[in-house]
């Protein structure tokens, strides 16, 4: 369930009003949402091949100085050569698929053609760190290079939550970043 101060949040951390939220996917330890479920299509009809969206931004910049990193190139290059590694990408693809083809039946709209990406170049490439992760928060085991992505991180969330919320009493709590 998304509430209120979870929409507020995420326009917070984004910076910008968030668009085809379907719900909170994943909570960062601070209780804040880190990841969202989005529409396959936005309100227009527009095709969104994004399911899980990262939306904090100390995660989005732990993961952005691992691609600069060259962590996205050597993943790619590991999937050409290792059989195991394709196959279970491969798979996290098609769970993706189908995560995406269900939240399109339960909102009653056509899904994403069939030959459509699923996030973060998946299958055969790896593009998007940030999706990948946001895949493995949401569904964890689903992404073995989300996976190894996240492992490479350090806690985003141990300086509090990246956006303040309001307590029970209209207070103000957390930072702001």
């Amino acid at each position: 369930m998304t509430t209120a101060e979870d929409v507020a949040a995420i326009h917070t951390q984004l910076g910008r009003p968030p668009r085809g939220v379907r719900g909170v996917a994943h909570r960062c330890p601070c209780g804040q949402p880190d990841v969202v479920r989005t529409a396959p299509r936005l309100e227009d009809g527009t095709p969104f091949p994004t399911l899980y969206y990262l939306t904090c931004p100390r995660a989005a910049s732990a993961i952005g100085r691992l691609e600069a990193n060259g962590v996205m190139r050597e993943m790619t290059e590991r999937l050409a050569t290792d059989p195991e590694l394709r196959e279970a990408y491969g798979k996290a693809h098609e769970s993706y698929r189908a995560d995406r083809d269900q939240l399109a039946a339960e909102d009653g709209i056509e899904p994403l053609p069939p030959g459509m990406q699923t996030t973060g170049g998946m299958p055969t490439r790896v593009k998007c760190l940030h999706a990948l992760v946001a895949h493995e928060l949401a569904a964890p085991g689903e992404n073995p290079l989300g996976r190894e992505a996240l492992d490479m991180l350090e806690p985003w969330w141990t300086d509090g939550p990246c956006v303040a919320s309001s307590d029970e009493d209209g207070t103000e709590a957390g930072t702001e970043e």
